[in-house]
């Protein structure tokens, strides 16, 4: 009687256990999934793939402007924030190009260098643009990231998604991934071992 109860017993925890690892895998799947279609096309889209040297020549803040994207098209909701221009030369060419906080400031304005958040507080912004200002007068060499192929003249300061965010981007669903094949695997043996024990 005590047997068949262990025997129960186990055969419910192989089955949690299955249940568990076959869980982890489809999570990581899916976790596959929405990287695939959400980061990755970010990631190969960008034409700023080689780091260099930059150097700034000028940082002058023009009048207010609205939010406007790639196209031209003004959001008249929103409040008009400075517009923080920096340019620089770049060490790979000698070129005189214009700068742009990530891949995402030009094709929200391709006239400034940085776009504050479009809830952000207007007084905050102009603070922060003013010190974004003096931190480039200041730190005149740093490095940036530029287009090789020549299909954007001006530069980048960082990567949405640099290669590295790219690696932790798919270090968690493979550790999810390996850790519910490990389980599942386990299980599998223990099953076996089992059979092989009650035959002999």
């Amino acid at each position: 009687m005590l047997g068949k109860k262990l025997v129960t017993a186990q055969k419910r925890g192989e089955t949690r256990a299955l249940c568990l690892g076959l869980g982890m895998v489809t999570c990581s799947m899916m976790m596959y999934f929405f990287i695939g279609i959400t980061i990755v096309p970010f990631y190969t889209k960008s034409v700023w793939t080689t780091e260099t040297v930059c150097k700034v020549l000028k940082a002058n803040i023009k009048d207010k402007v609205l939010h406007q994207d790639s196209e031209g098209s003004e959001d008249e909701d929103l409040s008009p924030y400075p517009c923080l221009q920096v340019w620089v030369n770049l060490t790979a060419s000698g070129q005189e190009v214009m700068l742009y906080h990530t891949e995402d400031t030009l094709k929200r304005n391709p006239q400034c260098s940085y776009v504050p958040g479009k809830s952000e507080n207007s007084k905050e912004v102009k603070a922060r643009i003013e010190t974004i200002a003096s931190n480039f007068k200041k730190y005149q060499t740093f490095p940036c990231y530029y287009d090789p192929g020549g299909t954007q003249t001006n530069v980048i300061l960082s990567r949405l998604y640099p290669p590295k965010g790219l690696f932790f981007a798919f270090l968690w669903p493979t550790l999810m991934f390996t850790g519910g094949c490990l389980i599942i695997v386990l299980v599998k043996i223990s099953q076996y071992v089992s059979v092989l024990s009650a035959w002999q």
